[in-house]
């Protein structure tokens, strides 16, 4: 036994809370397998502790430390079995919990491969239906938890549901920065039947990961949050503690009641047990060399692996693919709803250990494809499928700029005009609501919806959207959200709603909301000017005003491109005055902090340039003197990583900036699943910005777009690491699966298998659309197993010789040349083809005014391309030379446009 666990065992024996049923008191047996040191409770033989023996490494992927205080009838832990059960016949379910009201359980001999075993009948009910035994197992270097589940009836009995719940540690409370980062992991599932797995990665994102895997038939088919008494300390279902899943390897019992009003991902499943027959369901613990390697550890431990490109979120005019990796052949395929999907065959694979499938997008929004194998064993792959990505564009800000337009000369809390937030349940704006941000155009939020609109008129300029969101900008934004007084110039409030009955008698306060919250604001907390992050999109609105004015100069704004240009800037010079809190965290959509010092570069404006880049160098030095500088409002977060690296990487702190990214791989995970696929954790932000309040797993929320943003700027510099931009896209996708098809947008899904929707408030679906806005593009790599692929796009043709690709991504704005390592990105127009030449190294680019079949969208004068190498060291994309000679206008090449096309060859010159 390690030292350390050691002594922390002395001191629980010491002092066990009354409560303790788990039998902390009378101690635990330690195994030592080949991958792991395994501890386990003796009374109740539940994981104690599981350690990889990888050397020195003291890591714990339980939370054998807190676990004093997890010691009570109904907390959950590794070990633990649910059931669902019903004698076949009958119409009610006689229901099985280990962990609700505990028992010693009684031990069996241990033999063979079996370390430890204990039959589970004690700690379940009188009435169970089932006999349950549990085995710990070292199945040659593998540890399993296996439990056999007899049925000791005269009659048939149905299992409608069978749960085996994981406990690893995700547990904040009351840690410090460093205990947290250095012992605790997060756990995410890939909900794919037989081929079902989850992953435990430690949140350093540098420790070897565990991969919890399915023994013979054990599927993955459901993922139910386990509920517990959060209100005690460690206080589960909070911020600082999420909770607990478990994997049901059957799921009709839930489907039929709790979850009978949605869709599951998984086909609801039962299983008969004849009279005195037996049957196995286990997990393995596998332990990955990396994050990055985990899908080599599915395939050593003969798993199936499905590998998507660009992933799980389809746009409808894309054909997408999909490779699989597997000992036993494809049998057939089928999807859900019918007729959703369709596949082919394709020939793209240059590893005979692959096969691959080009898949065609047909029915809107979600779909299962279900690939039998010819041993029997079922994988599911679930997509979401949009309109086509311009469009989803289009639809969106079509919908911001009238749907969620509110005008209305008497709001007095000026609010009009400006694009507020929504609800789609209700089919109208938020005027009110007990958080005072919401209706109050500030804190992501609040801002979410204004902020999307912005961030539009620069992925899709659309002229009378930009002329009336100006309005906005020079009535609302400027004067009322943000200040204009020289005492508090451009300062930004965090609200301009509150609740004070007094100082606005004529306004009629719904009395069906509680006012009585900590988050209904007075006119003075609203006021308030403290919060950094609300300066950041403030300035996001005005970078993407300039930009517009700047590269659209046929679209009729009031104002020059040159006062949005100082706008933003001073806004940000405002927010780092040394008066304005959190200004020193890394924020949510600050990389256009980044666009904007460029941008101040690329216009001449030195002066101003060096100003912010003084008070960005600031902020980036207080990261780099501390190991986790990923700080914010919360106890932990995914939200400050995006801003650290960028300004790392900017200021060359190389060992900063891969600790940033090192954190977002630990919690936006690749796997076969449009939600999980790419989606960075987020699970407290529905109870400030949601209709539906309450600590979950979010899909899809701003995280998914803003930690793409430094994963895919790593992958520009490191085009061979296709790990990153497989997790980036998906990323960046998911900010498209939350509009609808009508063009409203969501602020996340509800992941809980009894809700499985979007939520119906808008809130802060702004961020997450920044990150798509800024990185979505065209990504051209040669896979070494996949061939030619493209993300955002459609390779139409390639050879030898040449490769050929449409451009299909949202925005059409950026391409980038992975064997080059070069970004070509368009400040006004829209890339419609490319053409590479390897043995050229020549890249023909073709562009349009506006993209294509857009209805509305402005069109560009004239193309402003700019070329950017992304690594250094690559001297091939620093010697690109164009085909013929270009006027350039601040570092763009202008390329001319003849009937609303134009194009341009770019060659290395060696």
């Amino acid at each position: 036994m390690l030292p350390q666990l050691g002594l922390l065992l002395a001191l629980v024996y010491g002092a066990i809370a009354q409560t303790d049923t788990l039998g902390l008191s009378d101690g635990v047996s330690s195994f030592t397998t080949p991958t792991f040191s395994l501890s386990i409770v003796k009374d109740s033989q539940t994981a104690f502790s599981l350690r990889p023996r990888n050397g020195t490494d003291d890591f714990d992927f339980i939370p054998y430390d807190v676990m004093t205080k997890r010691s009570a009838n109904g907390q959950y832990h590794l070990g633990d079995v649910t059931f669902r059960a019903r004698t076949v016949g009958s119409s009610a379910w006689v229901s099985g919990d280990s962990s609700q009201a505990r028992a010693k359980v009684t031990a069996l001999p241990a033999n063979g491969t079996t370390i430890a075993a204990a039959n589970l009948s004690p700690t379940l009910p009188n009435n169970s239906l089932l006999n349950i035994t549990r085995r710990w197992v070292v199945s040659g270097n593998n540890l399993q938890l296996l439990f056999d589940v007899s049925n000791f009836q005269s009659s048939a009995v149905e299992i409608g549901s069978l749960g085996a719940p994981l406990e690893f540690n995700n547990i904040f409370t009351d840690r410090t920065t460093a205990d947290t980062n250095q012992n605790c992991s997060l756990f995410d599932p890939y909900i794919g039947q037989d081929a079902g797995y989850v992953q435990v990665t430690p949140l350093l994102g540098t420790r070897a990961p565990l991969v919890v895997t399915p023994v013979g038939k054990s599927p993955l088919e459901g993922w139910r949050f386990l509920p517990e008494d959060g209100s005690a300390d460690p206080f589960y279902q909070s911020q600082t503690f999420e909770g607990l899943y478990e994997w049901q390897f059957h799921t009709l019992a839930y489907a039929e009641n709790e979850w009978k009003n949605v869709t599951p991902w998984n086909a609801p499943s039962s299983f008969v047990l004849q009279p005195k027959e037996t049957r196995t369901y286990g997990l393995q613990f596998n332990l990955a060399a990396s994050i990055r390697g985990i899908e080599d550890e599915l395939q050593a431990a003969k798993r199936p692996v499905a590998v998507g490109i660009p992933g799980y979120i389809l746009p409808s005019d894309q054909v997408a693919k999909l490779f699989l990796s597997y000992a036993s052949p494809v049998q057939s395929m089928s999807v859900s709803p019918s007729g959703a999907l369709t596949w082919a065959k394709n020939s793209d694979t240059r590893n005979a250990s692959w096969v691959g499938y080009d898949v065609t997008p047909k029915t809107w929004g979600r779909s299962r494809l279900s690939v039998t194998y010819a041993d029997g064993t079922v994988q599911t792959v679930h997509y979401y499928v949009t309109k086509a990505a311009v469009e989803v564009i289009s639809d969106l800000g079509n919908f911001l700029m009238n749907n969620q337009w509110f005008e209305n000369a008497t709001d007095p809390f000026a609010r009009s005009p400006s694009v507020i937030s929504y609800d789609r349940q209700a089919g109208a704006v938020v005027r009110d609501d007990p958080r005072a941000w919401i209706p109050g155009l500030s804190d992501e939020a609040g801002a979410g919806s204004w902020l999307a609109a912005a961030m539009k008129q620069f992925v899709q300029p659309n002229a009378a959207e930009a002329v009336k969101f100006e309005r906005f900008v020079n009535t609302t934004l400027w004067g009322s959200v943000q200040n204009t007084n020289a005492s508090d110039a451009f300062s930004v409030k965090k609200a301009v709603y509150f609740y004070q009955p007094s100082l606005v008698p004529d306004y009629s306060y719904p009395s069906s909301i509680d006012w009585g919250n900590w988050w209904s604001w007075t006119q003075a907390e609203s006021f308030a000017t403290d919060r950094a992050y609300d300066y950041v999109h403030v300035t996001d609105a005005y970078w993407s005003m300039y930009r517009v004015a700047r590269n659209y100069p046929n679209i009729p704004l009031s104002k020059p491109w040159t006062w949005f240009l100082n706008q933003a800037l001073e806004t940000v010079l405002a927010m780092t005055n040394g008066e304005v809190g959190y200004a020193n965290d890394g924020l949510m959509d600050e990389t256009v902090f980044l666009y904007l010092l460029e941008d101040l570069k690329r216009e001449g404006l030195t002066a101003n340039a060096t100003i912010m880049e003084s008070r960005m160098k600031a902020r980036q030095a207080v990261w780099a003197a501390t190991r986790y500088p990923f700080g914010s409002e919360m106890a932990w977060d995914s939200t400050g990583q995006e801003g650290v690296y960028a300004w790392s990487k900017y200021f060359n702190d190389s060992t900063t900036a891969i600790n940033a990214l090192n954190s977002i791989i630990a919690y936006q995970p690749t796997v076969p699943h449009w939600g999980y696929n790419g989606n960075a954790r987020r699970y407290w932000d529905f109870e400030y910005g949601g209709k539906l309040q309450r600590i979950e797993r979010q899909i899809h929320h701003y995280g998914s777009g803003l930690n793409a943003l430094p994963l895919m700027s790593q992958f520009e510099s490191n085009p061979d690491d296709i790990y990153l931009l497989r997790v980036a896209f998906g990323g960046l996708s998911g900010a498209m699966s939350n509009i609808d098809e009508e063009g409203s947008a969501s602020a996340a899904f509800h992941s809980f298998e009894d809700t499985l929707m979007w939520d119906a408030y808008s809130g802060d679906y702004g961020p997450n659309f920044v990150g798509h806005a800024l990185n979505s593009g065209l990504y051209l790599i040669e896979h070494p197993i996949f061939g030619w692929q493209a993300f955002g796009g459609t390779v139409s043709s390639s050879s030898s010789s040449s490769v050929k690709v449409q451009v299909l991504d949202s925005m059409r704005r950026r391409v980038f040349i992975a064997p080059l390592a070069t970004l070509f990105t368009l400040d006004a127009g829209a890339f419609t083809e490319v053409e590479f030449e390897p043995s050229k190294k020549s890249v023909t680019l073709s562009i349009a005014a506006a993209a294509p079949g857009v209805q509305g969208a402005a069109a560009a004068p004239e193309g402003r391309l700019v070329v950017t190498a992304t690594t250094p060291n690559f001297s091939t994309s620093s010697s690109l030379q164009p085909s013929s000679s270009l006027k350039t206008d601040a570092g763009a090449f202008v390329i001319p446009f003849k009937s609303g096309e134009g194009s341009v060859t770019f060659t290395a010159k060696n």
